[in-house]
Order: structure tokens, then sequence, then C-alpha cells
């Protein structure tokens, strides 16, 4: 577990589900003894893990300590709040200061503020070239996909800085180079932001913030409005729209763009990754701009958001929320340079013989036996075979192949039972029953059901036993059952009756004790005439004894009569 990292896992948590595999978009995931782990070298901190895992085992690294030193370092400490906190919290903007104040920060200012200098340098810079493509850097999820795995298009990233680097640099200049800020809005790759920029202290998500309301025991209801509280150094116009699909775009055509330059929005590493298949850039006759977020929607989308609102409640939130300027200035108050180096990942290449190999290890001898159901949470079987040899990967992933090695084991153990054995499902049919069950009880017609691949899979149990009733009685209670000695005909059975599936499978094993029971009896007899002939001769003996006995006492009494009055004349 790396809690550095900006999401992890809680191993014990984790229930091997595979979800998140499926539902990272670069498999980022490692598994190991059946729990998974995220690789920080591989991920975006995108946050689809976090919002899939059924089991909430995927977690983002609380950063509230680091934002309560700053407070008790006793700097001046400034919140930078994401323009999507309207679609998270009820809150009226003088209440949302006073509860960020109550926490210990000196003030709040919006991050759209550094959104509008944004939109208002890529204006330019859209209007001032005449053809080619430009991606958005305003989302750093997006930042680390391309430059991770599409390098080839890290160039055409804007180099202007993110809404919230140039919005922190905006306020150092105002406030002083000294003061820290915290970021607080609903995305987990502004985690990673932090490292890499320099402008900002701490970043945390919505959700952070509602626990650290709840650690000191702030009541959000009971928090007055308080109208001399405003955003510093004055509330955001345009730049409030980011957070919604397009919001972006909207801002750039209000700074004014040229008939030659074309505005697109794309949401999604998928739809950003089919926009850009098979493109070249450099034949594009035409100044191609697009704003791209990792998240549907839009930040009101994000991972963090922590709202239960509709999505479309949301936006209209935001629309509704928004304040319009007169005029928008030519000029970007402040510019964050940004250069972006890629850094590619190189998946190793295998030869087909070691995948193939690796194939066999799972059970796919050939390309039929490649089911790509997609149950280990890789597309591909082919693509499992290379996690495996990556190491990241464990052969109990694939279902088929441990569903396969669990009926050959089940299936070897009832063949090698020496009692008779029968699974029944819900329908009084046999589901699976072993040689010496057919041996047992099917007679003469032995040898035909041995000879079928299905043996008597599919035959009605009460045309094969005569004590049927007895699944039947476990299949309605589902409790277990267990009769010794249960006589049918002319046999005796020990039977052991089960529920395997409740009111849908039962089991038996049963067990001939027929001749069992018959020498026990031949041997109880026996012992019944040994015991009465000991008996006899101990009886026999008593008497030899009393009468000898007798004998002995009276001949003792004699002797001792006679010798006193021998005395007695003495």
């Amino acid at each position: 577990m790396n809690i550095n990292y900006p999401v992890y896992t809680l191993s014990n948590e984790c229930h091997d589900c595979y979800k998140c595999i499926r539902e990272c978009p670069v498999k980022a995931i490692k598994i190991e003894n059946g729990h998974a782990s995220v690789i920080p070298e591989r991920c975006i901190a995108c946050g689809n893990c976090v919002k899939t895992c059924p089991a909430n085992a995927k977690r983002v690294r609380t950063d509230i300590d680091k934002a309560k030193n700053l407070i008790r370092a006793q700097k001046d400490v400034y919140v930078s709040l994401a323009p999507s906190w309207r679609a998270s919290f009820e809150n009226s903007a003088e209440k949302m200061i006073a509860l960020l104040k109550q926490l210990g920060f000196k003030d709040v200012s919006e991050t759209a503020l550094g959104a509008q200098e944004v939109s208002i340098k890529t204006a330019q810079m859209l209007n001032s070239t005449e053809n080619g493509l430009f991606i958005s850097s305003a989302c750093p999820v997006i930042v680390d996909y391309i430059r991770l795995y599409m390098p080839e298009f890290t160039k055409y990233i804007t180099p202007i800085g993110s809404p919230l680097m140039t919005h922190s640099k905006m306020l150092k200049d105002i406030y002083g180079e000294d003061i820290s800020i915290v970021f607080i809005g609903p995305c987990i790759g502004k985690k990673n932001e932090v490292t890499y920029s320099g402008l900002f202290d701490v970043a945390l998500t919505f959700e952070e913030l509602r626990m650290w309301f709840n650690e000191e025991i702030i009541d959000i209801t009971k928090v007055a409005r308080d109208n001399k509280f405003k955003f510093v150094p004055e509330s955001a116009f345009e730049g409030t729209l980011y957070p919604i699909d397009g919001g972006m775009n909207q801002t750039i055509r209000k700074s004014g763009i040229n008939d030659n330059v074309q505005l697109l929005e794309v949401c999604g590493l998928s739809s950003l990754q089919r926009a850009l298949k098979n493109l070249n850039p450099e034949k594009l006759d035409k100044t191609i701009f697009i704003e791209a977020l990792a998240c549907e929607g839009g930040c009101v989308g994000g991972p963090c958001i922590s709202s239960d609102k509709a999505g479309i409640t949301m936006v209209s939130d935001i629309l509704t929320k928004e304040k319009k300027r007169d005029s928008i200035p030519e000029e970007p108050k402040v510019v964050v340079d940004y250069d972006i180096e890629s850094k590619t990942i190189v998946d190793k290449e295998y030869p087909l013989e070691d995948i193939l190999k690796m194939l066999k290890k799972i059970g796919k001898h050939s390309v039929d036996d490649e089911l790509n159901c997609g149950g280990c949470g890789y597309a591909t079987c082919r693509d499992l075979a290379k996690a495996l040899l990556d190491g990241d990967a464990e052969t109990s992933m694939c279902v088929s192949y441990m569903r396969k090695i669990a009926m050959r084991k089940a299936a070897a153990m009832l063949r090698c039972m020496p009692s008779a054995t029968v699974m029944v499902d819900s329908d009084m049919n046999i589901l699976e029953a072993n040689d010496a069950f057919m041996k047992m009880f099917t007679g003469d017609m032995y040898e035909v059901f041995k000879t079928r691949p299905d043996g008597l899979t599919g035959a009605a149990i009460e045309r094969i036993v005569d004590f049927s009733d007895i699944f039947k009685t476990i299949l309605n209670s589902g409790k277990d059952l267990h009769k010794e000695r249960y006589p049918v005909k002319n046999r005796l059975y020990d039977i052991s009756a089960f529920t395997i599936e409740e009111n849908e499978i039962v089991g038996a094993v049963i067990t001939d004790v027929t001749q069992s029971e018959t020498n026990r009896e031949k041997i109880s007899q026996k012992a019944h005439e040994v015991i009465s002939k000991n008996i006899s001769i101990v009886q026999e003996i008593a008497c030899l004894l009393g009468e000898h006995m007798v004998e002995t006492e009276t001949l003792l009494s004699s002797i001792a009569n006679d010798y006193d009055d021998k005395e007695d004349e003495e």
C-alpha cells in the first residue's frame, strides 16, 4: 500500500473483483496475492478506480494535516476555490467563505480568476496562428495522459499554465511570495500538479473539505451568512464556466477569435483517444483548439465532487451563478509559461512464443480457447498474458481457467471417493455422480452409463434410488440430514445428505453398510455365546469354591473346640 501517491488501495478491503483494472484507462493496476495496488509511475490519477471500486478499497490520499500545518505555522494561507464548488455545496459565496475562514484560512479566492487569464492568453495564441492543433493544458489528467501514453501529441498542448497555476501566481503577485495556497476542488490530479508546478502548496478535494468540517464539528447549516465576506481580490466572471463541458471554449469565444479558429470539446480519455487517432496535425488547414477534460461532463463529473445533485442541476447551478462583465481585457494580467515534457511509458514487447507459453498456463492452448471475456479486467487474453509476463497479474485472474481447475479438482475427488457421491438440482435431476454411485445403484446398466460421457448427468434421481424423498426434504428445509443403517429393500445404507446451494442443489455421500452390519451381528452372536459359556464356567467354579469353603470351615471349627476343652481341663 503506497499512501504517498494520491491514489492507493486498502489491501484488506480489496476483494479481487478486478473492476479497477476494467475501469482503468491505462491499466495502472498490479495484482499481487489477489489484491490490487496502483502503479504510481503509470497512473494518471483520473480517479476511475476510486469511483468504481465496489468495496471502497481504493482511497484518495488525505492532505488535511498538511493544510493544518500551514495554518499552525501562522502563515497567511489562502484558498484557491475551484468554481465547481457551487455544484457540490448549497452554500452562498458569503457562507462558504465564512466556513473556510472558520477553519483558519486568511482569505478565499476563486480559481476561476486564473481561468479567465488563461482564456485571454489562449485566444491570443489561436488568433496569431494560421493553422495547427492546440490542446488545452487546464486538466492535469489530460496532460499526464498525453505525455505518458500519446507522447507524439505532447508538443500540441498549449504552453500555458493551468487556471490553478495561473491563479496561484496571481495571488502571490498581489499578496506576496511568502503566502501559502491551498487548492480545494473535485480533482485528484491536482495532487500531482502540486509537485511539478511548485506554485501552490496543498491540493484538497471537496470530500476532504467535508471531512475537515466534521473533524472541527462545524455544522454547515448553523453557520450564518456574513455579507462582509467577499472573494479576494475580486469575484470571477466568465471563468466560473470552466468546470462544465465546453465552458472554457465559451470564455475563449467571449475573448474573441477569428473565423479560421475552430473550438472543439472532448470529454473522457477514450473520446480523446478516438479523436486523435490517425490524426496528422501537420496537415490541418485550420487552427483547431481542443478543450480536453478527462471527466465526462467536465469537472462537475470529477471523482471527488462529493455531491448527490443531478448532473443537469450541477450544470444549471454553474450557469446561473455566472457574472457577466461589459468587456474582456485584450491582454492577460498574469501568464504562466508551461514547458511540458513527454515521459513515455514504453510497454515491453514479448516474442509470440513467450505469449503463447503464458497462455497455456491459463489453459489457452488454441485461439478457440481465448474467450476474451474481460473477466480478468483486460480486454483480451493476450493482454492478460502480457501483464503476467510483466509481473502485474496472476493466473488466478482468469475466471474460465480457475473454473476449469475447480471442476477438475472436484471431478477427481468425486472419482476417487470410495463412497457413492451424487449431486441433485431443484428439479430432482442428477448434476454429478461418481463411479461408485453408478456401481451401487445402476446394477446391470452400469456398463451402459459408464460409457456415456456425462454418466448419470440429467437422469431423474427418483428413477435411480428408492430414497429420493431425502433429497426433497433437504431441498425444502435447507437442513443437513444423516441416516445411519437406513434400510432400503434388503440393503442398509449410511446416508449423509447436505445443502450445496440452498433450495437449489443438494448432495449426498452414501455408504453400503449391509455387509459390515451382517458381520457385526455374527460377531455379536459369537460374543454372546462366549459370554454365556464363560458365565456357566464361573458359576461352576463358584459352586466348587463354596463347597470347599464349608468343609474347611467345619474342620477348623472342630479343631478349635478340641483345643479349648483341653485348656479348660488343665
